[in-house]
Protein backbone atom coordinates (compact mmCIF):
# COMPACT_ATOMS: atom_id res chain seq x y z
CA UNK A 1 0.00 0.00 0.00
CA UNK A 2 3.06 2.58 1.14
CA UNK A 3 4.22 1.66 -2.10
CA UNK A 4 1.57 2.74 -4.03
CA UNK A 5 0.76 5.85 -2.05
CA UNK A 6 4.40 7.36 -3.37
CA UNK A 7 4.05 6.27 -6.83
CA UNK A 8 0.48 8.13 -7.01
CA UNK A 9 2.39 11.44 -5.24
CA UNK A 10 5.30 11.16 -7.87
CA UNK A 11 2.75 10.67 -10.98
CA UNK A 12 0.68 13.76 -9.31
CA UNK A 13 3.70 15.64 -8.59
CA UNK A 14 4.90 15.25 -12.70
CA UNK A 15 1.02 16.09 -13.54
CA UNK A 16 1.09 19.48 -11.44
CA UNK A 17 4.15 20.56 -12.86
CA UNK A 18 2.95 19.69 -16.35
CA UNK A 19 -0.54 21.50 -15.85
CA UNK A 20 1.54 24.46 -14.35
CA UNK A 21 4.43 24.83 -16.81
CA UNK A 22 1.57 24.04 -19.57
CA UNK A 23 -0.94 26.73 -18.43
CA UNK A 24 2.55 28.96 -18.78
CA UNK A 25 2.74 28.11 -22.03
CA UNK A 26 -0.92 28.44 -22.81
CA UNK A 27 -0.70 31.80 -21.82
CA UNK A 28 2.00 32.83 -23.82
CA UNK A 29 0.85 31.26 -26.59
CA UNK A 30 -2.76 33.07 -26.02
CA UNK A 31 -0.45 36.30 -26.23
CA UNK A 32 1.99 35.39 -29.31
CA UNK A 33 0.81 33.23 -31.88
CA UNK A 34 3.74 34.44 -34.39
CA UNK A 35 6.09 31.48 -33.78
CA UNK A 36 3.60 28.86 -35.65
CA UNK A 37 3.63 31.65 -38.40
CA UNK A 38 7.28 31.47 -38.29
CA UNK A 39 7.54 27.87 -38.33
CA UNK A 40 5.37 27.99 -40.92
CA UNK A 41 6.82 30.12 -42.94
CA UNK A 42 10.34 29.39 -42.52
CA UNK A 43 10.57 25.37 -42.36
CA UNK A 44 7.73 24.55 -43.25
CA UNK A 45 6.47 23.12 -40.28
CA UNK A 46 2.88 22.86 -38.86
CA UNK A 47 2.38 21.96 -34.93
CA UNK A 48 -0.85 21.48 -33.11
CA UNK A 49 -1.74 19.81 -30.40
CA UNK A 50 -3.58 20.12 -26.90
CA UNK A 51 -3.59 19.51 -23.08
CA UNK A 52 -6.26 17.91 -20.86
CA UNK A 53 -7.26 16.78 -18.05
CA UNK A 54 -9.84 13.73 -17.48
CA UNK A 55 -10.96 12.21 -14.24
CA UNK A 56 -13.45 9.34 -14.48
CA UNK A 57 -15.31 7.38 -11.06
CA UNK A 58 -16.98 4.27 -10.65
CA UNK A 59 -20.99 4.43 -9.98
CA UNK A 60 -20.90 1.12 -7.63
CA UNK A 61 -18.43 -0.78 -5.49
CA UNK A 62 -16.35 -2.80 -7.67
CA UNK A 63 -14.10 -5.20 -5.28
CA UNK A 64 -12.11 -6.51 -8.14
CA UNK A 65 -10.91 -2.85 -9.41
CA UNK A 66 -9.50 0.49 -8.34
CA UNK A 67 -12.65 3.57 -7.44
CA UNK A 68 -11.24 5.97 -10.57
CA UNK A 69 -11.88 4.28 -13.70
CA UNK A 70 -9.46 7.17 -15.24
CA UNK A 71 -7.51 9.52 -13.64
CA UNK A 72 -4.89 11.48 -16.11
CA UNK A 73 -3.55 14.50 -17.70
CA UNK A 74 -2.26 14.49 -21.28
CA UNK A 75 -0.48 16.00 -23.63
CA UNK A 76 -0.59 15.45 -27.39
CA UNK A 77 1.83 17.35 -29.94
CA UNK A 78 1.03 16.85 -33.41
CA UNK A 79 3.80 18.00 -36.01
CA UNK A 80 3.42 17.86 -39.75
CA UNK A 81 6.75 18.53 -41.94
CA UNK A 82 6.62 19.45 -45.49
CA UNK A 83 8.87 18.31 -47.97
CA UNK A 84 9.38 19.11 -51.83
CA UNK A 85 8.17 15.15 -52.62
CA UNK A 86 7.09 14.42 -48.95
CA UNK A 87 5.26 14.97 -45.80
CA UNK A 88 6.89 13.82 -42.46
CA UNK A 89 4.16 13.29 -39.36
CA UNK A 90 4.66 12.74 -35.86
CA UNK A 91 1.52 12.66 -33.20
CA UNK A 92 2.80 11.81 -29.75
CA UNK A 93 1.25 11.67 -26.59
CA UNK A 94 2.68 12.09 -22.64
CA UNK A 95 0.37 11.34 -20.21
CA UNK A 96 0.57 11.17 -16.27
CA UNK A 97 -1.52 8.25 -15.46
CA UNK A 98 -2.83 8.26 -11.53
CA UNK A 99 -5.19 5.14 -11.86
CA UNK A 100 -2.19 3.06 -13.30
CA UNK A 101 0.67 5.15 -11.41
CA UNK A 102 2.96 5.97 -14.40
CA UNK A 103 3.99 9.09 -16.65
CA UNK A 104 4.36 7.18 -20.43
CA UNK A 105 4.93 8.34 -24.18
CA UNK A 106 2.58 7.23 -26.41
CA UNK A 107 3.83 7.77 -30.38
CA UNK A 108 0.56 7.59 -32.31
CA UNK A 109 1.65 8.37 -35.78
CA UNK A 110 5.53 8.63 -37.33
CA UNK A 111 5.43 8.36 -40.86
CA UNK A 112 6.64 9.25 -44.20
CA UNK A 113 3.90 10.17 -46.86
CA UNK A 114 5.11 10.47 -50.62
CA UNK A 115 4.02 9.80 -54.40
CA UNK A 116 6.26 7.64 -56.20
CA UNK A 117 3.67 7.56 -58.81
CA UNK A 118 1.48 9.65 -60.48
CA UNK A 119 -1.68 7.13 -59.71
CA UNK A 120 -0.17 5.73 -56.16
CA UNK A 121 0.64 6.94 -52.70
CA UNK A 122 2.75 5.51 -49.80
CA UNK A 123 2.65 6.33 -46.33
CA UNK A 124 5.43 4.29 -44.48
CA UNK A 125 6.09 4.26 -40.84
CA UNK A 126 3.41 4.30 -37.40
CA UNK A 127 -0.09 5.28 -38.46
CA UNK A 128 -3.66 5.02 -37.79
CA UNK A 129 -6.15 3.25 -40.46
CA UNK A 130 -9.54 2.29 -40.59
CA UNK A 131 -12.04 1.31 -43.21
CA UNK A 132 -15.82 -0.12 -43.20
CA UNK A 133 -19.39 1.25 -43.00
CA UNK A 134 -20.01 0.64 -39.73
CA UNK A 135 -20.36 3.15 -36.60
CA UNK A 136 -19.01 1.89 -33.67
CA UNK A 137 -18.92 -1.32 -34.92
CA UNK A 138 -16.54 -3.08 -37.42
CA UNK A 139 -16.32 -6.08 -39.59
CA UNK A 140 -13.92 -5.56 -42.10
CA UNK A 141 -11.65 -3.30 -40.28
CA UNK A 142 -8.88 -5.33 -38.87
CA UNK A 143 -6.62 -2.59 -37.62
CA UNK A 144 -6.10 -2.66 -33.59
CA UNK A 145 -8.72 -1.17 -31.31
CA UNK A 146 -8.26 0.07 -27.95
CA UNK A 147 -11.32 -1.21 -25.92
CA UNK A 148 -9.94 -0.08 -22.58
CA UNK A 149 -9.97 3.11 -23.15
CA UNK A 150 -13.52 3.03 -25.20
CA UNK A 151 -14.68 2.03 -22.13
CA UNK A 152 -13.53 4.31 -19.33
CA UNK A 153 -14.04 7.48 -21.53
CA UNK A 154 -11.57 8.55 -22.92
CA UNK A 155 -11.56 10.21 -26.13
CA UNK A 156 -13.32 8.49 -29.41
CA UNK A 157 -10.16 9.15 -30.82
CA UNK A 158 -8.33 6.33 -28.82
CA UNK A 159 -10.73 3.89 -29.86
CA UNK A 160 -8.39 3.02 -33.18
CA UNK A 161 -4.75 2.07 -32.01
CA UNK A 162 -1.65 2.63 -33.98
CA UNK A 163 0.21 -0.08 -36.15
CA UNK A 164 3.97 0.00 -37.98
CA UNK A 165 2.96 -0.37 -41.57
CA UNK A 166 3.24 -0.09 -45.13
CA UNK A 167 0.46 1.67 -46.90
CA UNK A 168 0.28 1.75 -50.42
CA UNK A 169 -2.95 3.92 -52.16
CA UNK A 170 -3.69 3.08 -55.93
CA UNK A 171 -6.06 4.93 -58.17
CA UNK A 172 -6.77 3.33 -61.31
CA UNK A 173 -9.60 5.87 -62.15
CA UNK A 174 -11.82 2.53 -62.78
CA UNK A 175 -11.18 1.46 -59.14
CA UNK A 176 -9.00 2.56 -55.73
CA UNK A 177 -7.24 -0.17 -54.34
CA UNK A 178 -5.56 0.16 -50.85
CA UNK A 179 -3.02 -2.52 -49.79
CA UNK A 180 -1.61 -2.34 -46.03
CA UNK A 181 1.42 -4.37 -44.86
CA UNK A 182 2.28 -4.78 -40.90
CA UNK A 183 5.57 -7.08 -40.71
CA UNK A 184 4.17 -7.61 -36.99
CA UNK A 185 0.86 -7.92 -35.71
CA UNK A 186 -0.65 -5.33 -34.17
CA UNK A 187 -3.23 -6.52 -31.50
CA UNK A 188 -5.70 -4.44 -30.03
CA UNK A 189 -6.20 -3.67 -26.52
CA UNK A 190 -8.31 -6.35 -25.12
CA UNK A 191 -9.73 -6.30 -21.18
CA UNK A 192 -7.25 -8.08 -19.47
CA UNK A 193 -8.59 -7.31 -16.17
CA UNK A 194 -5.99 -4.88 -15.40
CA UNK A 195 -8.19 -1.69 -15.30
CA UNK A 196 -11.80 -2.95 -15.92
CA UNK A 197 -13.51 -6.05 -14.17
CA UNK A 198 -14.41 -9.07 -16.88
CA UNK A 199 -16.01 -12.38 -16.84
CA UNK A 200 -13.51 -15.35 -16.25
CA UNK A 201 -15.37 -18.73 -17.38
CA UNK A 202 -12.05 -20.78 -15.76
CA UNK A 203 -12.96 -19.72 -12.91
CA UNK A 204 -17.31 -19.35 -13.05
CA UNK A 205 -17.19 -15.71 -11.67
CA UNK A 206 -16.09 -12.08 -12.07
CA UNK A 207 -12.45 -11.87 -12.04
CA UNK A 208 -10.47 -8.48 -12.40
CA UNK A 209 -6.92 -7.26 -10.78
CA UNK A 210 -7.23 -10.59 -9.32
CA UNK A 211 -6.67 -12.81 -12.42
CA UNK A 212 -4.96 -10.40 -15.03
CA UNK A 213 -4.99 -12.44 -18.68
CA UNK A 214 -1.67 -12.92 -19.78
CA UNK A 215 -0.80 -13.77 -23.17
CA UNK A 216 1.52 -15.01 -25.51
CA UNK A 217 2.67 -12.07 -27.93
CA UNK A 218 2.93 -12.73 -31.38
CA UNK A 219 5.96 -10.56 -31.99
CA UNK A 220 8.17 -12.24 -34.77
CA UNK A 221 9.44 -9.45 -37.49
CA UNK A 222 8.21 -10.42 -40.72
CA UNK A 223 6.98 -14.18 -39.72
CA UNK A 224 4.06 -12.93 -37.80
CA UNK A 225 2.94 -10.45 -40.32
CA UNK A 226 -0.96 -8.89 -41.03
CA UNK A 227 -1.90 -7.76 -44.68
CA UNK A 228 -5.18 -5.93 -45.57
CA UNK A 229 -6.50 -5.03 -48.95
CA UNK A 230 -9.72 -3.06 -50.04
CA UNK A 231 -10.99 -2.39 -53.42
CA UNK A 232 -13.01 0.44 -53.91
CA UNK A 233 -15.37 2.15 -56.75
CA UNK A 234 -17.90 4.51 -56.65
CA UNK A 235 -20.94 3.70 -59.25
CA UNK A 236 -22.84 7.60 -59.00
CA UNK A 237 -22.99 7.95 -55.39
CA UNK A 238 -22.88 4.96 -54.46
CA UNK A 239 -19.10 3.07 -52.83
CA UNK A 240 -19.12 -0.37 -53.02
CA UNK A 241 -15.69 -2.13 -51.29
CA UNK A 242 -14.70 -5.66 -51.57
CA UNK A 243 -11.57 -6.45 -48.67
CA UNK A 244 -9.30 -9.19 -48.03
CA UNK A 245 -7.56 -9.79 -44.55
CA UNK A 246 -4.33 -12.41 -43.62
CA UNK A 247 -3.05 -12.21 -40.22
CA UNK A 248 -4.27 -13.27 -36.69
CA UNK A 249 -7.43 -12.85 -34.25
CA UNK A 250 -7.05 -9.40 -32.72
CA UNK A 251 -7.68 -10.31 -29.79
CA UNK A 252 -6.31 -13.70 -28.25
CA UNK A 253 -9.05 -15.77 -28.80
CA UNK A 254 -6.77 -19.29 -28.03
CA UNK A 255 -5.77 -20.83 -25.31
CA UNK A 256 -2.33 -22.73 -24.62
CA UNK A 257 -3.57 -25.52 -22.31
CA UNK A 258 -0.04 -26.44 -20.91
CA UNK A 259 0.86 -22.94 -19.91
CA UNK A 260 -2.57 -21.33 -19.95
CA UNK A 261 -1.61 -18.60 -21.67
CA UNK A 262 -3.83 -16.78 -24.13
CA UNK A 263 -2.51 -16.31 -27.44
CA UNK A 264 -3.48 -14.57 -31.15
CA UNK A 265 -4.51 -17.86 -33.78
CA UNK A 266 -4.27 -17.11 -37.62
CA UNK A 267 -7.29 -15.66 -39.11
CA UNK A 268 -8.17 -14.89 -42.78
CA UNK A 269 -11.25 -12.60 -43.17
CA UNK A 270 -12.87 -11.69 -46.70
CA UNK A 271 -16.01 -8.68 -46.90
CA UNK A 272 -17.51 -6.54 -48.86
CA UNK A 273 -19.60 -3.23 -48.47
CA UNK A 274 -21.84 -0.62 -49.62
CA UNK A 275 -23.30 2.72 -49.06
CA UNK A 276 -25.63 4.40 -51.39
CA UNK A 277 -28.38 7.64 -50.20
CA UNK A 278 -31.85 6.34 -49.61
CA UNK A 279 -35.31 7.43 -48.08
CA UNK A 280 -33.58 10.77 -47.43
CA UNK A 281 -30.71 9.43 -45.72
CA UNK A 282 -27.59 7.10 -46.31
CA UNK A 283 -27.69 3.52 -45.82
CA UNK A 284 -25.03 0.84 -45.29
CA UNK A 285 -24.65 -2.72 -45.71
CA UNK A 286 -21.44 -4.88 -44.76
CA UNK A 287 -20.07 -8.84 -44.83
CA UNK A 288 -17.46 -10.50 -43.81
CA UNK A 289 -16.36 -14.00 -43.09
CA UNK A 290 -13.64 -14.78 -40.32
CA UNK A 291 -11.91 -17.83 -41.51
CA UNK A 292 -10.43 -19.62 -38.27
CA UNK A 293 -7.63 -21.05 -40.17
CA UNK A 294 -6.14 -22.85 -37.18
CA UNK A 295 -9.95 -24.77 -36.64
CA UNK A 296 -11.74 -24.56 -39.38
CA UNK A 297 -13.99 -27.36 -38.80
CA UNK A 298 -14.57 -26.59 -35.02
CA UNK A 299 -12.82 -29.36 -33.53
CA UNK A 300 -10.75 -27.65 -31.06
CA UNK A 301 -12.79 -26.42 -28.17
CA UNK A 302 -9.48 -23.96 -27.16
CA UNK A 303 -9.80 -21.65 -30.46
CA UNK A 304 -12.62 -19.81 -31.60
CA UNK A 305 -14.89 -21.06 -34.52
CA UNK A 306 -15.24 -19.51 -37.91
CA UNK A 307 -18.06 -16.81 -37.88
CA UNK A 308 -19.63 -14.96 -40.61
CA UNK A 309 -20.63 -11.03 -39.80
CA UNK A 310 -22.98 -9.00 -41.31
CA UNK A 311 -24.19 -5.41 -40.47
CA UNK A 312 -26.88 -3.20 -41.91
CA UNK A 313 -27.85 0.71 -40.96
CA UNK A 314 -29.23 3.90 -42.26
CA UNK A 315 -28.53 7.08 -40.88
CA UNK A 316 -30.63 10.28 -41.66
CA UNK A 317 -31.39 14.16 -40.24
CA UNK A 318 -34.46 13.93 -38.42
CA UNK A 319 -34.80 17.67 -37.61
CA UNK A 320 -32.44 21.20 -38.03
CA UNK A 321 -29.47 20.13 -35.80
CA UNK A 322 -30.45 16.25 -35.01
CA UNK A 323 -29.51 13.05 -36.67
CA UNK A 324 -30.21 9.58 -36.05
CA UNK A 325 -29.13 6.41 -36.72
CA UNK A 326 -29.70 2.71 -36.04
CA UNK A 327 -27.66 -0.35 -37.14
CA UNK A 328 -28.49 -4.17 -37.10
CA UNK A 329 -25.25 -6.76 -36.33
CA UNK A 330 -25.08 -10.27 -36.65
CA UNK A 331 -22.79 -12.79 -35.52
CA UNK A 332 -23.03 -16.94 -36.85
CA UNK A 333 -20.97 -19.09 -35.41
CA UNK A 334 -20.12 -22.32 -37.75
CA UNK A 335 -19.93 -25.87 -36.59
CA UNK A 336 -21.69 -24.49 -33.17
CA UNK A 337 -22.97 -28.39 -32.45
CA UNK A 338 -18.61 -28.59 -32.38
CA UNK A 339 -18.61 -25.90 -30.05
CA UNK A 340 -21.22 -26.85 -27.61
CA UNK A 341 -20.00 -30.11 -26.72
CA UNK A 342 -17.16 -28.71 -24.78
CA UNK A 343 -19.07 -24.36 -24.27
CA UNK A 344 -19.55 -25.15 -20.36
CA UNK A 345 -22.11 -23.98 -18.27
CA UNK A 346 -22.75 -20.31 -19.94
CA UNK A 347 -22.13 -21.34 -23.69
CA UNK A 348 -23.00 -18.64 -26.71
CA UNK A 349 -25.12 -18.65 -28.88
CA UNK A 350 -24.98 -19.43 -32.12
CA UNK A 351 -26.70 -16.49 -33.35
CA UNK A 352 -25.90 -13.56 -31.37
CA UNK A 353 -28.12 -10.18 -32.62
CA UNK A 354 -26.73 -6.31 -31.49
CA UNK A 355 -28.97 -3.21 -32.14
CA UNK A 356 -27.69 0.28 -32.12
CA UNK A 357 -29.12 3.72 -32.11
CA UNK A 358 -27.20 7.08 -32.38
CA UNK A 359 -28.67 10.41 -31.81
CA UNK A 360 -26.89 13.47 -31.80
CA UNK A 361 -28.24 17.17 -30.98
CA UNK A 362 -26.37 20.67 -31.60
CA UNK A 363 -27.10 23.31 -29.77
CA UNK A 364 -25.92 27.05 -28.53
CA UNK A 365 -25.20 27.82 -32.17
CA UNK A 366 -23.75 24.22 -32.72
CA UNK A 367 -20.84 24.90 -29.26
CA UNK A 368 -22.47 22.00 -27.81
CA UNK A 369 -23.11 18.21 -28.77
CA UNK A 370 -25.52 15.89 -27.24
CA UNK A 371 -25.42 12.62 -28.50
CA UNK A 372 -26.44 9.10 -26.91
CA UNK A 373 -25.56 5.77 -29.10
CA UNK A 374 -27.24 2.79 -27.29
CA UNK A 375 -26.35 -1.13 -27.66
CA UNK A 376 -28.82 -3.49 -27.16
CA UNK A 377 -28.39 -7.37 -27.88
CA UNK A 378 -31.63 -8.99 -27.80
CA UNK A 379 -29.80 -12.60 -27.76
CA UNK A 380 -27.68 -12.02 -25.02
CA UNK A 381 -29.92 -9.56 -22.94
CA UNK A 382 -27.91 -7.07 -22.01
CA UNK A 383 -27.15 -3.22 -23.25
CA UNK A 384 -24.52 -0.36 -22.77
CA UNK A 385 -25.03 2.99 -22.89
CA UNK A 386 -23.24 5.78 -23.54
CA UNK A 387 -24.52 9.46 -23.18
CA UNK A 388 -22.26 11.91 -23.45
CA UNK A 389 -21.89 15.55 -24.19
CA UNK A 390 -19.09 17.98 -25.53
CA UNK A 391 -18.85 22.02 -25.11
CA UNK A 392 -16.99 24.46 -26.74
CA UNK A 393 -16.11 27.17 -24.59
CA UNK A 394 -14.01 29.38 -26.73
CA UNK A 395 -11.83 28.61 -30.12
CA UNK A 396 -9.19 27.18 -27.66
CA UNK A 397 -10.90 25.36 -24.24
CA UNK A 398 -13.69 22.59 -24.76
CA UNK A 399 -15.14 20.58 -21.83
CA UNK A 400 -16.91 17.17 -22.30
CA UNK A 401 -18.37 14.17 -20.05
CA UNK A 402 -20.53 11.27 -19.96
CA UNK A 403 -21.70 8.24 -18.97
CA UNK A 404 -20.19 4.62 -19.51
CA UNK A 405 -23.55 1.94 -18.61
CA UNK A 406 -23.39 -1.36 -18.52
CA UNK A 407 -26.62 -3.69 -17.96
CA UNK A 408 -27.32 -7.63 -18.36
CA UNK A 409 -29.48 -10.14 -17.15
CA UNK A 410 -26.35 -12.86 -16.66
CA UNK A 411 -22.98 -11.91 -15.75
CA UNK A 412 -21.02 -13.97 -17.94
CA UNK A 413 -22.33 -11.79 -22.01
CA UNK A 414 -20.36 -9.46 -23.58
CA UNK A 415 -21.83 -6.09 -21.66
CA UNK A 416 -23.42 -7.62 -19.20
CA UNK A 417 -20.00 -8.88 -17.16
CA UNK A 418 -18.91 -4.93 -17.29
CA UNK A 419 -21.83 -4.15 -14.74
CA UNK A 420 -19.70 -3.22 -11.77
CA UNK A 421 -17.81 -0.67 -14.29
CA UNK A 422 -20.39 1.47 -14.49
CA UNK A 423 -18.27 5.15 -14.98
CA UNK A 424 -19.16 8.81 -15.31
CA UNK A 425 -16.23 10.72 -16.61
CA UNK A 426 -15.24 14.70 -17.57
CA UNK A 427 -12.91 16.31 -19.17
CA UNK A 428 -11.33 20.16 -19.71
CA UNK A 429 -9.12 20.75 -22.92
CA UNK A 430 -6.92 23.52 -23.82
CA UNK A 431 -5.93 23.46 -28.39
CA UNK A 432 -3.34 25.15 -29.47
Amino acid sequence: MQKAIINTKRTGGIMAALLITLSAVSGWAEEDQSWRERLSANYQTEVTGFTEIRSGWRLADDPHEDDDSINEMRLQLDLNKEFTRATLKLKGDLVGDLVDEETRAELREFNLQFSPLEIMDVKLGRQVNTWGTGDLLFINDLFPKDWESFFIGRDDEYLKGPSCAVKSSLFFGIFDLDLVYMPRVAPSVYIDGSRISYWNSMLGRTAGQDFVFADQQRDNFGSDFEFASRLAKSIGSTEVALYGYYGFWKTPEGMIPATNLLYYPRLAVYGASLRAPMLGGIGNLELGFYDSLEDRDGADPLIRNSEWRLLTGFEHELARNLTGGIQYYLEYMQDYNAYELTAGPTPKDEYRHLLTMRLTKLMMNQNLRLSLFVYYSPSDQDSYLRPKFNYKITDRWTVDGGFNLFFGAEPHTFFGQFEDNNNAYAGLRWNF
